[in-house]
């Protein structure tokens, strides 16, 4: 068994979720006209993908530690072929809901596997180097969504995102059922499905401080995501073809800071890096606000920054929670997952609300002021500094 090539076809299906959720939101508007309906309803079919994605986090964590990962995740991936081709062959808005929930709920075993599997093959230092490698493509999902989406719709029509969503779930089954053997130790007592689990997570200061910041950091990242196409249509003018591009230099500061992050853990703590870089997160969100409507240059240095840091972030909080829950490790990440993709949830609904009341400054300003105080928090919990 090829242990490297394994981390690669999990993170291959756990990046398939992101992907899938922002693909074809660069045209949003197309799909509105093609099935007559308002863009309220056609926004439902990314809050339903959501949802589901969210939901089922803590329906296949219990499931993984108990099944297995082998068979989740193949009936998962095979599950989401099926909607994808569905979508593909929507004639209707309804039946388009339909298939998008269906569709979110196969490929969300492909997060919760993807880093369970990972956390059985390697330990120590070798587990840290695979998170960053899971990580680093894991996160791409979210920003290169809408760059391929945008460029599959312009070539051909939305419809078209669907069918290589199809083939390219096809392709990552197809790898799985071949290389993927399962992983779950004999000698681990299967998990219970029950939510007394996700309390006993929560209730461990390691498990919520990590599970807490998910929920912030994604937050934050979809902000970005849903309102910074504005800032460049109304400050500086972008095309369609411009703003997708203008998302590459943080999708590249979250690829280089997975990479880094997954090896940085050899040498640091990973309690200190994750405090240190959620202190550089908020000063990155801090410069973005100050500088963002000053010049594109320094939009981008904000942007960049933000995905740097929170690359580095992330294959640590993986590596530390997998670590403290053997047992149920599965489980555990479910309740990260859910609580990351409450995070892209929230994230548009709140983020309107703020910028209705008082613009980009209220908005960016409120994650600011919240983002500090959880960092503040999350040292003293951490590290025992007091805040």
């Amino acid at each position: 068994m090829n242990r490297k090539f394994v981390v690669y076809i999990v993170a291959f299906a756990a990046f398939l979720g992101p992907f899938t959720q922002t693909i074809y939101t660069p045209v949003l508007p197309e799909v509105a006209s093609q099935f007559h309906t308002t863009s309220f309803v056609v926004n439902l079919t990314i809050s339903v993908f959501t949802f589901f994605l969210a939901i089922m986090q803590i329906v296949y964590g219990p499931l993984t530690d108990s099944k297995g990962r082998r068979k989740v995740i193949l009936f998962g991936i095979s599950l989401y072929v099926i909607a994808s081709l569905g979508c593909f062959l929507s004639k209707s808005i309804e039946l388009l809901l339909v298939f998008r929930a269906l569709q979110a709920i196969g490929i969300a075993a492909g997060s919760v596997v993807g880093v369970t599997v990972i956390s059985d093959l390697f330990d120590g230092k070798e587990r840290g180097q695979a998170m960053g490698t899971f990580q680093m493509m894991v996160s791409l999902g979210p920003v290169l969504g809408p760059v391929i989406g945008g460029f599959l719709s312009g070539l051909f029509n939305f419809h078209s995102v669907f069918l290589v969503l199809a083939a390219t779930g096809m392709l990552v089954l197809i790898c799985n059922y071949t290389f993927l053997p399962e992983t779950k130790p004999d000698n681990g007592e299967a998990a219970n499905f029950q939510l007394r689990g996700f309390v006993v997570i929560l209730q461990n200061q390691i498990g919520s401080s990590i599970i807490y910041l998910g929920f912030i950091q994604y937050y934050v990242l979809y902000n970005f995501l849903v309102f910074l196409p504005n800032i460049l249509s109304e400050r500086y003018g972008l095309s369609a073809e411009q703003k997708g591009l203008v998302f590459l230099p943080m999708s590249l500061g979250i690829v280089v800071g997975s990479f880094f992050g997954g090896k940085i853990q050899a040498r640091i703590d990973g309690k200190k890096v994750i405090v240190l870089t959620t202190f550089l997160n908020v000063s990155s969100v801090l410069f973005f606000l100050i500088f963002y409507s000053i010049s594109i240059g320094w939009l981008l240095a904000g942007i960049s920054c933000f995905g740097l840091f929170l690359g580095l972030s992330l294959p640590v909080q993986t590596t530390l929670l997998t670590g403290v829950f053997m047992k149920n490790r599965a489980t555990a990440v479910g309740a990260y997952n859910f609580f990351r993709y409450m995070g892209m949830a929230f994230s548009p609904i709140v983020g309107s609300l703020f910028y209705h009341m008082g613009g980009y400054f209220l908005l960016f300003g409120f994650i600011v002021l919240v983002y500090l105080a959880f960092a503040l928090l999350l040292s003293r919990r951490l590290l025992g500094v007091q805040a």
